[in-house]
Protein backbone atom coordinates (compact mmCIF):
# COMPACT_ATOMS: atom_id res chain seq x y z
CA UNK A 1 0.00 0.00 0.00
CA UNK A 2 1.26 3.89 -0.74
CA UNK A 3 0.12 6.25 1.73
CA UNK A 4 0.95 9.49 2.12
CA UNK A 5 1.55 10.57 6.16
CA UNK A 6 1.02 14.14 7.16
CA UNK A 7 2.54 14.85 10.51
CA UNK A 8 4.32 18.27 9.95
CA UNK A 9 5.48 19.67 13.63
CA UNK A 10 6.90 20.13 16.11
CA UNK A 11 10.30 18.17 16.40
CA UNK A 12 8.87 15.94 19.27
CA UNK A 13 5.85 15.06 17.77
CA UNK A 14 7.64 14.02 14.59
CA UNK A 15 10.22 12.20 15.82
CA UNK A 16 6.99 10.50 18.12
CA UNK A 17 5.55 9.51 14.56
CA UNK A 18 8.83 7.13 13.65
CA UNK A 19 7.76 3.82 15.48
CA UNK A 20 4.43 3.70 13.57
CA UNK A 21 6.05 4.48 10.15
CA UNK A 22 7.93 1.27 11.29
CA UNK A 23 5.56 -1.21 12.56
CA UNK A 24 3.04 -0.20 9.52
CA UNK A 25 6.21 -0.83 7.00
CA UNK A 26 6.55 -4.49 8.36
CA UNK A 27 2.67 -4.66 7.13
CA UNK A 28 3.34 -3.64 3.94
CA UNK A 29 3.26 0.54 3.82
CA UNK A 30 5.33 2.71 2.04
CA UNK A 31 4.85 6.30 3.09
CA UNK A 32 5.14 9.30 1.40
CA UNK A 33 5.86 12.03 4.43
CA UNK A 34 4.80 15.66 4.23
CA UNK A 35 6.92 17.53 7.37
CA UNK A 36 7.74 20.82 8.08
CA UNK A 37 11.00 21.72 6.37
CA UNK A 38 13.16 22.15 9.09
CA UNK A 39 12.25 18.51 10.13
CA UNK A 40 12.44 16.73 6.61
CA UNK A 41 15.89 15.27 7.56
CA UNK A 42 14.26 12.95 9.93
CA UNK A 43 11.83 11.02 7.78
CA UNK A 44 14.35 11.06 4.91
CA UNK A 45 16.54 8.86 7.59
CA UNK A 46 13.80 6.17 7.42
CA UNK A 47 13.77 3.28 5.23
CA UNK A 48 10.11 3.15 5.25
CA UNK A 49 9.33 6.65 4.00
CA UNK A 50 10.09 6.75 -0.15
CA UNK A 51 9.51 10.68 -0.41
CA UNK A 52 9.34 13.43 1.48
CA UNK A 53 7.51 16.94 0.97
CA UNK A 54 8.68 19.76 2.83
CA UNK A 55 6.13 22.32 3.80
CA UNK A 56 6.61 25.47 4.75
CA UNK A 57 3.56 27.04 7.27
CA UNK A 58 5.87 28.44 9.95
CA UNK A 59 7.79 30.76 7.27
CA UNK A 60 4.76 30.92 5.10
CA UNK A 61 2.18 32.98 7.65
CA UNK A 62 4.40 35.31 8.54
CA UNK A 63 4.34 36.69 5.09
CA UNK A 64 1.05 34.92 2.95
CA UNK A 65 1.46 37.40 0.28
CA UNK A 66 4.85 36.71 -0.57
CA UNK A 67 4.81 32.92 0.02
CA UNK A 68 1.64 32.73 -2.55
CA UNK A 69 3.66 31.08 -5.00
CA UNK A 70 5.23 29.13 -3.15
CA UNK A 71 2.27 27.42 -1.43
CA UNK A 72 0.90 27.02 -5.01
CA UNK A 73 3.75 25.15 -6.00
CA UNK A 74 3.95 22.51 -2.86
CA UNK A 75 0.35 22.16 -3.84
CA UNK A 76 0.35 21.12 -7.27
CA UNK A 77 3.75 19.06 -6.34
CA UNK A 78 1.64 17.00 -3.59
CA UNK A 79 -0.37 16.10 -6.39
CA UNK A 80 1.60 14.60 -8.62
CA UNK A 81 0.81 11.09 -6.78
CA UNK A 82 -1.94 9.34 -6.29
CA UNK A 83 -2.30 7.33 -3.10
CA UNK A 84 -4.18 4.20 -1.80
CA UNK A 85 -4.48 6.45 1.65
CA UNK A 86 -4.13 9.77 3.39
CA UNK A 87 -3.42 10.29 6.78
CA UNK A 88 -3.39 13.14 9.19
CA UNK A 89 -1.07 11.98 12.12
CA UNK A 90 -1.64 15.35 13.41
CA UNK A 91 -5.15 16.14 14.25
CA UNK A 92 -5.46 19.97 13.12
CA UNK A 93 -6.94 22.04 11.06
CA UNK A 94 -3.91 22.87 9.04
CA UNK A 95 -2.79 19.10 8.27
CA UNK A 96 -6.56 18.34 7.65
CA UNK A 97 -6.72 20.57 4.71
CA UNK A 98 -3.30 19.15 3.67
CA UNK A 99 -4.16 15.87 3.86
CA UNK A 100 -7.54 17.29 1.97
CA UNK A 101 -5.47 18.21 -0.81
CA UNK A 102 -3.70 14.70 -1.92
CA UNK A 103 -5.05 12.94 -4.42
CA UNK A 104 -6.21 8.84 -4.23
CA UNK A 105 -8.02 6.99 -1.17
CA UNK A 106 -9.96 7.66 1.85
CA UNK A 107 -8.61 10.29 4.35
CA UNK A 108 -8.23 8.79 7.70
CA UNK A 109 -7.68 10.49 11.02
CA UNK A 110 -8.40 10.72 14.66
CA UNK A 111 -12.04 9.76 15.53
CA UNK A 112 -13.52 13.47 16.77
CA UNK A 113 -13.27 12.97 20.41
CA UNK A 114 -9.87 12.51 19.95
CA UNK A 115 -8.73 15.19 17.54
CA UNK A 116 -7.00 17.49 18.79
CA UNK A 117 -8.95 20.35 16.84
CA UNK A 118 -12.48 18.76 16.55
CA UNK A 119 -12.94 20.71 13.07
CA UNK A 120 -10.09 18.95 11.20
CA UNK A 121 -12.45 15.84 11.74
CA UNK A 122 -14.96 16.88 9.42
CA UNK A 123 -12.24 16.36 6.36
CA UNK A 124 -12.07 12.73 7.55
CA UNK A 125 -13.55 10.19 5.85
CA UNK A 126 -12.77 7.56 8.55
CA UNK A 127 -11.78 8.05 12.47
CA UNK A 128 -9.73 5.86 14.63
CA UNK A 129 -10.95 6.16 18.30
CA UNK A 130 -7.18 6.56 20.12
CA UNK A 131 -8.14 7.37 23.78
CA UNK A 132 -6.48 10.85 24.65
CA UNK A 133 -4.53 10.18 28.29
CA UNK A 134 -1.50 7.70 27.13
CA UNK A 135 1.99 8.36 25.45
CA UNK A 136 1.74 10.15 22.31
CA UNK A 137 4.00 7.39 20.61
CA UNK A 138 1.49 4.67 21.93
CA UNK A 139 -1.11 6.93 20.16
CA UNK A 140 0.61 6.84 17.16
CA UNK A 141 0.92 3.31 16.84
CA UNK A 142 -2.84 2.55 17.63
CA UNK A 143 -3.54 5.26 15.12
CA UNK A 144 -1.41 3.93 12.25
CA UNK A 145 -2.90 0.39 13.13
CA UNK A 146 -6.33 0.81 12.74
CA UNK A 147 -5.97 3.49 9.55
CA UNK A 148 -4.09 0.56 7.58
CA UNK A 149 -5.80 -2.57 9.88
CA UNK A 150 -3.21 -4.40 11.36
CA UNK A 151 -3.16 -5.73 15.22
CA UNK A 152 -1.02 -3.34 17.22
CA UNK A 153 0.60 -5.58 19.92
CA UNK A 154 1.54 -3.21 22.79
CA UNK A 155 4.54 -5.05 24.10
CA UNK A 156 6.53 -5.14 20.42
CA UNK A 157 9.71 -3.24 21.14
CA UNK A 158 9.73 0.61 19.86
CA UNK A 159 11.70 0.77 16.81
CA UNK A 160 12.45 4.88 15.42
CA UNK A 161 14.19 3.38 12.06
CA UNK A 162 16.87 5.95 11.75
CA UNK A 163 19.30 4.94 9.27
CA UNK A 164 23.04 6.18 9.99
CA UNK A 165 25.48 7.85 7.48
CA UNK A 166 28.34 6.17 6.52
CA UNK A 167 30.35 9.36 7.46
CA UNK A 168 28.73 11.65 10.38
CA UNK A 169 30.63 14.32 9.00
CA UNK A 170 31.21 17.48 11.57
CA UNK A 171 29.22 14.58 14.56
CA UNK A 172 32.85 13.11 14.50
CA UNK A 173 34.81 16.05 15.73
CA UNK A 174 32.58 16.23 19.07
CA UNK A 175 31.65 12.85 19.47
CA UNK A 176 33.79 10.32 22.05
CA UNK A 177 33.20 7.95 24.56
CA UNK A 178 33.34 10.53 27.31
CA UNK A 179 30.84 13.38 25.79
CA UNK A 180 27.99 14.54 27.69
CA UNK A 181 25.60 16.69 25.77
CA UNK A 182 23.80 19.20 28.06
CA UNK A 183 19.67 19.50 26.00
CA UNK A 184 19.09 22.69 28.39
CA UNK A 185 16.46 24.29 25.82
CA UNK A 186 12.78 24.26 26.59
CA UNK A 187 10.01 25.71 24.39
CA UNK A 188 8.08 26.71 27.28
CA UNK A 189 9.55 28.67 30.32
CA UNK A 190 8.10 25.91 33.36
CA UNK A 191 10.37 23.23 31.13
CA UNK A 192 13.15 25.03 31.98
CA UNK A 193 15.76 23.91 34.51
CA UNK A 194 17.36 26.41 36.44
CA UNK A 195 20.71 27.62 35.04
CA UNK A 196 22.42 27.20 38.44
CA UNK A 197 21.72 23.80 38.66
CA UNK A 198 22.96 22.90 35.11
CA UNK A 199 26.14 25.09 36.18
CA UNK A 200 26.34 22.64 38.94
CA UNK A 201 25.65 19.73 36.69
CA UNK A 202 28.51 20.83 34.39
CA UNK A 203 31.03 21.00 37.08
CA UNK A 204 29.95 17.10 38.18
CA UNK A 205 30.31 15.78 34.89
CA UNK A 206 33.36 17.51 34.28
CA UNK A 207 34.79 16.23 37.70
CA UNK A 208 34.09 12.23 36.30
CA UNK A 209 35.81 13.12 33.06
CA UNK A 210 33.36 13.73 30.76
CA UNK A 211 33.28 16.76 28.18
CA UNK A 212 30.35 18.84 28.78
CA UNK A 213 28.76 20.08 24.93
CA UNK A 214 26.08 22.75 25.21
CA UNK A 215 24.15 23.58 21.94
CA UNK A 216 21.53 26.33 21.31
CA UNK A 217 18.75 27.25 18.97
CA UNK A 218 18.01 30.28 19.56
CA UNK A 219 19.85 33.97 21.08
CA UNK A 220 18.42 32.90 24.85
CA UNK A 221 19.36 29.84 24.51
CA UNK A 222 22.80 30.77 23.02
CA UNK A 223 23.17 33.13 26.39
CA UNK A 224 22.35 30.51 28.64
CA UNK A 225 25.10 27.75 27.14
CA UNK A 226 27.71 30.27 27.02
CA UNK A 227 27.07 31.31 30.61
CA UNK A 228 26.87 27.83 31.87
CA UNK A 229 30.38 27.09 30.03
CA UNK A 230 31.75 30.43 31.39
CA UNK A 231 30.64 29.21 35.39
CA UNK A 232 30.57 25.59 35.11
CA UNK A 233 32.85 24.72 31.80
CA UNK A 234 31.87 22.64 28.71
CA UNK A 235 31.83 23.91 24.84
CA UNK A 236 29.28 25.60 23.37
CA UNK A 237 28.31 24.15 19.82
CA UNK A 238 28.35 25.96 16.68
CA UNK A 239 24.61 26.18 14.99
CA UNK A 240 23.28 23.02 13.21
CA UNK A 241 20.77 21.21 11.17
CA UNK A 242 18.85 18.48 11.96
CA UNK A 243 20.07 16.30 9.54
CA UNK A 244 23.64 17.01 11.84
CA UNK A 245 21.54 16.60 15.16
CA UNK A 246 20.79 13.02 14.11
CA UNK A 247 24.49 12.23 13.42
CA UNK A 248 26.00 14.10 16.72
CA UNK A 249 22.86 11.98 18.87
CA UNK A 250 23.69 8.64 17.28
CA UNK A 251 27.63 8.83 18.71
CA UNK A 252 27.38 10.75 22.09
CA UNK A 253 27.82 8.75 25.29
CA UNK A 254 25.06 10.61 27.17
CA UNK A 255 22.56 12.93 26.42
CA UNK A 256 20.76 14.87 29.80
CA UNK A 257 17.63 17.14 28.95
CA UNK A 258 14.82 18.58 29.81
CA UNK A 259 10.97 17.76 27.84
CA UNK A 260 11.54 19.01 24.34
CA UNK A 261 12.08 18.13 20.88
CA UNK A 262 15.80 17.49 20.67
CA UNK A 263 15.76 14.77 24.16
CA UNK A 264 12.92 12.76 22.38
CA UNK A 265 15.32 12.65 19.26
CA UNK A 266 18.25 11.68 21.18
CA UNK A 267 16.47 8.76 22.72
CA UNK A 268 15.11 8.21 19.18
CA UNK A 269 18.63 8.12 18.13
CA UNK A 270 19.86 5.67 21.09
CA UNK A 271 21.57 8.19 23.03
CA UNK A 272 21.63 7.78 26.29
CA UNK A 273 19.20 9.64 27.49
CA UNK A 274 18.16 11.36 30.95
CA UNK A 275 15.14 13.72 30.15
CA UNK A 276 13.65 15.90 33.28
CA UNK A 277 10.11 16.82 34.33
CA UNK A 278 8.76 19.15 35.83
CA UNK A 279 5.70 21.04 34.28
CA UNK A 280 5.11 17.96 32.27
CA UNK A 281 4.79 14.32 33.11
CA UNK A 282 6.67 11.48 31.46
CA UNK A 283 3.09 9.34 31.35
CA UNK A 284 2.36 11.08 28.18
CA UNK A 285 5.84 12.67 26.43
CA UNK A 286 8.22 11.20 27.95
CA UNK A 287 11.37 10.38 26.54
CA UNK A 288 11.18 6.93 25.28
CA UNK A 289 13.66 4.35 23.12
CA UNK A 290 16.48 1.91 23.98
CA UNK A 291 18.82 3.68 26.31
CA UNK A 292 16.32 6.46 27.94
CA UNK A 293 15.32 6.93 31.10
CA UNK A 294 13.06 9.91 33.04
CA UNK A 295 13.34 11.69 36.46
CA UNK A 296 10.17 13.27 37.07
CA UNK A 297 9.25 15.78 40.26
CA UNK A 298 6.46 14.93 43.10
CA UNK A 299 6.10 18.75 43.82
CA UNK A 300 2.68 18.87 44.88
CA UNK A 301 1.57 20.67 41.99
CA UNK A 302 3.25 18.84 39.58
CA UNK A 303 2.43 18.02 36.79
CA UNK A 304 0.63 21.22 35.81
CA UNK A 305 0.88 21.29 32.38
CA UNK A 306 1.17 25.12 32.33
CA UNK A 307 3.69 26.88 29.93
CA UNK A 308 4.46 29.45 32.78
CA UNK A 309 4.52 28.55 36.32
CA UNK A 310 2.27 29.40 38.82
CA UNK A 311 2.78 28.56 41.83
CA UNK A 312 2.66 31.38 44.82
CA UNK A 313 3.23 28.90 46.97
CA UNK A 314 6.46 29.26 49.51
CA UNK A 315 9.54 29.01 47.84
CA UNK A 316 12.36 26.88 47.37
CA UNK A 317 16.07 28.09 47.90
CA UNK A 318 19.34 26.36 47.33
CA UNK A 319 22.76 27.58 48.06
CA UNK A 320 20.51 30.86 49.15
CA UNK A 321 19.51 31.39 45.78
CA UNK A 322 15.33 30.82 44.80
CA UNK A 323 14.61 27.87 42.76
CA UNK A 324 12.67 29.22 39.43
CA UNK A 325 10.60 26.68 38.95
CA UNK A 326 10.35 25.46 42.43
CA UNK A 327 9.13 21.89 41.47
CA UNK A 328 12.30 21.47 39.92
CA UNK A 329 14.57 22.13 43.32
CA UNK A 330 14.19 18.10 44.52
CA UNK A 331 16.02 17.61 40.96
CA UNK A 332 19.37 18.40 42.65
CA UNK A 333 22.07 18.29 40.20
CA UNK A 334 23.50 15.03 42.26
CA UNK A 335 20.48 13.41 42.31
CA UNK A 336 20.69 14.13 38.32
CA UNK A 337 23.69 12.81 37.63
CA UNK A 338 23.50 9.82 39.70
CA UNK A 339 20.55 8.71 37.70
CA UNK A 340 22.71 9.38 34.75
CA UNK A 341 25.74 7.13 35.90
CA UNK A 342 23.14 4.27 36.43
CA UNK A 343 21.67 4.55 33.43
CA UNK A 344 25.12 4.20 31.81
CA UNK A 345 25.91 1.45 34.54
CA UNK A 346 22.55 -0.30 33.57
CA UNK A 347 24.21 -0.50 29.84
CA UNK A 348 27.40 -1.84 31.41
Amino acid sequence: MKALLVKTSSLGDVTHALPAVTAAGRHGVRFDWVVEEAYQAIPERHPGVERVIPIAWRRWRRNPVYSRREAAAFSADLRTREYDLVLDAQGLMKSALVAALARGGERVGFARGDVREAVAAWFYQRGVAVPRRQHAIDRQRQLFAGAFGYAQDAAEPIEFGLSRRESAGSAGHFACRSTCLFLHGGSWPSKQWPQALWVELARQAQADGFEVLLPWGNPAERCRAQHIAAQGGGRTLPAMGIDEWIDLLQEVRLAVGVDSGLAHLAAACGAPTLALYGSTTPNLTGARGPRAATLASTFPCAPCLSRACRYRGPGRVRHDEPVSPPCYAELTPGRVWARAMALLDAEA
